[in-house]
């Protein structure tokens, strides 16, 4: 694929591989001028040095045998280009930068569990997933006996993706360093995961700042289980839609993705539209089937109250400008006070509280006691808020109150139009997503939002009211009527509101 484009490739072939796969290999490819192979083969083993000890020889290899090349790609056998050559070779023209990731190994939260400081102030011998009892000894002595060491004195460790795209110069000056800094190298050597940190942290010693491009050009994604997510023929348009150049891992059997992308790499006329919802996109989807909560309600918040003399009027809709519209024009009429999507809209217009109303995060951990304060800000008994249906959390806790808790549930219509405008106001979608992926997508998000409808129905809440908006005004004002409990009047001229379903 790549040097049928005029690309070069120098190739690691791991040690303890199949001898015969790399006999193979080598037969069929020796004859190609644009393919080198690294001078000696290692056996390689998750999060040792030997995995970037091989990649420092097939750089080396690179570097003897393409002295034309201008940029050193870090690639393995599970990657494939997801844009052609023309875009690849303009896209790293366009900028003369080296993209790798490299934030600060300290004060970064790159690493979320596990070993931190312990990865590289202690000697790592051996390999936890082969070894663990050796691994755990040698640390656990280490610890007792005070046996640690300084990281070298003018190195700042940084951590990223083992995935990046580097200049010729930037390679020749590792390889230099390689040479010149043993006393770097022997650290190294016996830290724990240094594909993650080595040259991270070696091209930021020697590259300015300017000239580094903190991201990695390889599209992927991990599972909340921590495994990289596998791409299939299926997933050729998304792929195409990212901001990157490569992709992985791409399924063994994914014969027909290859092929098509193969194609791709040598197509020069071929055009991109970057969407870059691949992550959101993923996440959104992954998560349907993840319904629940994930932790316990702090007892602060289980344990209190919002008074058995108070009503808390719920107004639940997905589009948020009808609710808006809807409860301004109850806030007119009835002079209730009204809040919109508090737990929604980090910018919604509220009173200072003492900062427990800051954040999103904020609001939501301290529900309760938020709408305790704000009852007692506005010194009512009453008062109307707007939820999305996607908070059934939230219902559920306030609905099990010992105040007044009632629903009003405005159920719209949904057009194609909206729910696009929709994906691409979460970031689902692009400006520059394709019809066929949304298309696809649609019917999900349709799905979703009478998913979320249901869901509300199924959990049999006491005082639960629908609006719809096929239904006449003369129909949607019993319900409001109940909702609000006020006359019937008053509900009819909410209910007539102007253009009160509009998008």
């Amino acid at each position: 694929m790549l040097t049928a484009a005029g690309d070069y490739i120098a190739i690691h072939f791991d040690g303890r591989s199949n001898p015969a796969h790399y006999k193979q290999i080598r037969a069929e490819l020796d004859g190609n001028p644009n393919v080198t192979f690294a001078r000696k083969r290692l056996k390689c083993g998750w999060g040792e040095w030997s995995l970037v000890h091989a990649t420092l020889l097939a750089v080396e290899a690179a570097a003897q045998a393409f002295p034309r090349a201008t940029h050193f790609y870090m690639l393995s056998g599970d990657c494939a280009a997801i844009k052609s050559a023309r875009y690849a070779h303009d896209f790293l023209d366009a900028e003369d930068v080296d993209y790798i990731e490299s934030f600060d190994y300290f004060d970064s939260d790159w690493i979320k569990t596990g070993m931190k400081e312990e990865r590289l102030i202690y000697r790592h011998f051996f390999n936890e997933r082969k070894n663990k009892r050796l691994f755990d000894t040698s640390f656990y002595l280490q610890q007792k006996f005070k046996l640690s060491r300084d990281v070298p004195h003018d190195i700042q460790v940084q951590i990223g993706s083992q995935w990046w795209c580097l200049r010729r110069r930037t390679i020749e000056w590792i390889l230099e360093f390689t040479r010149k800094r043993r006393d770097v190298m022997r650290f190294f050597r016996t830290t724990w995961i240094p594909d993650e940190t080595f040259f991270q942290t070696v091209v930021r010693h020697l590259v300015p700042d300017a000239e580094i491009r903190t991201r990695t050009l390889t599209f992927l994604m991990f599972t909340e289980y921590g495994m990289p997510q596998t791409f299939y023929n299926d997933h050729y348009e998304l792929l195409l839609g990212q901001d990157a150049l490569f992709a992985r891992k791409i399924s063994p059997e994914a014969v027909e993705l290859k092929e098509r992308l193969g194609a791709l790499y040598s197509d020069d006329r071929a055009e991109f539209r970057i969407s870059d919802e691949g992550r959101s996109l993923f996440k959104f989807l992954t998560g349907r089937g993840r319904i629940g909560r994930r932790f316990a309600s702090r007892f602060w918040e289980t344990e209190s109250t919002l008074g058995r003399q108070r009503e808390l009027m719920i107004v639940i809709c997905k589009k948020w400008h009808v609710a808006k519209r809807l409860i301004e024009q109850i806030r007119q009429i009835t002079n209730t006070p009204t809040i919109e999507y508090l737990f929604n809209e980090e910018d919604t217009d509220l009173p200072d509280l003492g900062g427990i109303q800051s954040s999103l995060s904020k609001r939501t951990r301290h529900r309760r006691a938020l709408m305790r304060m704000l009852f007692d800000y506005y010194e009512t008994d009453q008062m109307i808020v707007c939820m999305d249906p996607g908070n059934l959390d939230l219902l559920q806790d306030f609905c099990s109150d010992r105040s007044v808790t009632r629903l009003l549930e405005i159920q719209c219509v949904f057009t194609d139009e909206f729910l696009t405008g929709h994906a691409m106001r979460v970031g689902l979608a692009g400006e520059q997503t394709s019809d066929e992926t949304l298309e696809r997508l649609l019917p999900t998000i349709r799905g979703d939002t009478t998913f979320e409808s249901d869901k509300i129905r199924d959990a049999e809440f006491e005082h639960h009211y629908i609006i719809h908006e096929r239904n006449s005004p003369e129909e949607n004002a019993g319900p409001i009527a109940k909702f609000l409990d006020t006359g019937h009047d008053a509900a009819l001229q909410i209910a007539r509101t102007e253009h009160l379903f509009a998008d």
